[in-house]
């Protein structure tokens, strides 16, 4: 097929960036397959129909169970809490429908563990499926990749990466699905650490074998959504971790919601024999390498501006020197996914690379739990 019908599931913070990715992403790059945003789904019939006319959505479903029957839909976007993502993409795989997941994977390994094995059994009738780790597609995280796969820092050892927010300082926000256990999986472990972990792993080739993990939760109850009272907080605020990784490198992760005036800040370095790379999302154009091997007296960390035509995804926007925002790594992300869809190929990360992750964020939490280290399970 040359069209390919999306029908993404939630709208709100997510479905609204993915929405602007599938609306544009044939402008600016050659694919082999073109999306057409067909159906979105919410429970609210009345709220789900502004937001479809609002992001170029045809058409609406109350039921996602609808939605993944329809034979306009050959792509289900799922942008929901996580404690939904297993029903509906087991059951889209099965019926044939590529899926895009947003991240983390599921809220348990268990879980996890079903949709990849969903995942590989459609994978055999020709039906990808990938998880949306959108900061794989910065183009200065893409680039950082570049330059490990090549051996410009030599033989890694030493990681440090953070994900810094801020949105929860106030102890009068409400108690909102991303704080409870059962909708969202974990607190700030899974909803940004998960992305730490990735981005390290995507760009350091490696995969963490073992951490040792601290969980924290700093306001323990909330006002309500409703304001009908109080309600508990039953997730993590923030997340510390060591790990080590398969190639020998030593690793440290922070993760938190409460780092007061930081709003955005996912930010890694990596050190090596021949050099180092660090980057900041918030500085998202920029990426600074140390290059060990040239004269001490000369030497230092060089801020290179990732927009040049030959840097990753950039030539397909604008001149050099134009910046790309948060906006362009979903426009990425689809892009991939259509490709792989179009050629045949398998998309990254997969449901197996998710699966992964998912066992490494149950290994923090046994960690935190027991007090020592904890192994990854292997995949």
């Amino acid at each position: 097929m040359t069209t390919l019908g999306v029908g993404m599931v939630g709208y709100a913070f997510m479905g609204r960036v993915h929405s602007h990715a599938w609306r544009n992403v044939a402008a600016f790059f050659d694919l082999p397959v073109t999306p057409i945003p067909a159906v979105l789904c919410g429970r609210d019939a009345e709220q789900a129909a502004a937001a479809a006319a609002r992001l170029g959505f045809g058409s609406v479903e109350t039921d996602w169970r609808r939605l993944v029957e329809r034979d306009d839909v050959q792509i289900v976007d799922i942008c929901t809490p996580g404690d939904t993502h297993a029903e509906i993409a087991i059951a889209a795989l099965d019926a044939g429908k590529h899926v895009l997941c947003e991240k983390p994977l599921a809220n348990s390994v268990a879980e996890a563990t079903e949709m990849a094995e969903a995942a590989e059994r459609a994978r055999a009738r020709g039906v990808r499926s990938m998880v949306g780790f959108n900061y794989r597609r910065v183009p200065a995280v893409s680039l950082a990749q570049r330059m490990v796969a090549d051996g410009r820092l030599g033989r890694l050892r030493h990681v440090r990466a953070q994900y810094l927010q801020d949105w929860l300082v106030d102890p009068r926000h409400p108690l909102v699905w991303r704080l409870r256990k059962d909708r969202a999986g974990s607190g700030a472990l899974g909803d940004i650490a998960a992305h730490i972990i990735d981005t390290v792993q995507y760009v350091t080739g490696e995969r963490l074998t073992e951490v040792s993990a601290l969980l924290e939760t700093f306001v323990r109850e909330r006002p309500l959504a409703d304001g009908a009272g109080i309600g508990e907080v039953t997730v993590d605020d923030a997340a510390l971790f060591l790990g080590r990784l398969t190639g020998g490198c030593v690793a440290s992760f922070e993760a938190t919601r409460f780092a007061t005036g930081r709003k955005n800040g996912l930010r890694f370095e990596i050190n090596g024999t021949l050099g180092s790379l660090s980057f900041d999302l918030e500085s998202l154009n920029e990426l600074h390498f140390y290059d060990n091997t040239e004269d001490p007296a000369e030497a230092g960390f060089r801020r290179i501006l990732v927009t040049e035509p030959g840097h990753p995804y950039s030539g397909a926007w604008w001149p050099p020197g134009h910046t790309l925002g948060y906006d362009h790594t979903f426009t990425h992300e689809v892009k991939d996914l259509l490709e792989a869809i179009g050629t045949g190929a398998d998309p990254r990360p997969s449901f197996a690379d998710g699966l992964h992750i998912q066992r490494v964020l149950a290994a923090v939490e046994a960690s935190a739990k027991a007090g020592c280290w904890e192994p990854v399970a292997p995949s």
